[in-house]
């Protein structure tokens, strides 16, 4: 009885390694699909309070005292 038409063990293994690669092709477009739709509402600390400043919801002493606590 011939297994997969005759190719052998070296059917087998191909067949192995094209669906391999296919499930690793696609969890890697997942990941890189969720990693870039949640940095797209992300913002830096310092850019978050140079904006709070600018709007002038904080004073010059309050922008700098915090921004020395997010430096350390």
């Amino acid at each position: 009885m011939m297994w997969s038409n005759g190719h052998g063990a070296f059917g087998g293994l191909m067949m192995i390694l094209f669906w391999g690669v296919i499930i690793a092709l696609i969890v890697l477009g997942v990941k890189w699909f969720t990693d870039t739709q949640g940095s797209r509402g992300k913002r830096d600390a310092i850019d978050t309070l140079r904006e709070r400043f600018a709007a002038g919801e904080i004073d010059e002493e309050e922008f700098d005292r915090r921004r020395k606590a997010l430096e350390k």
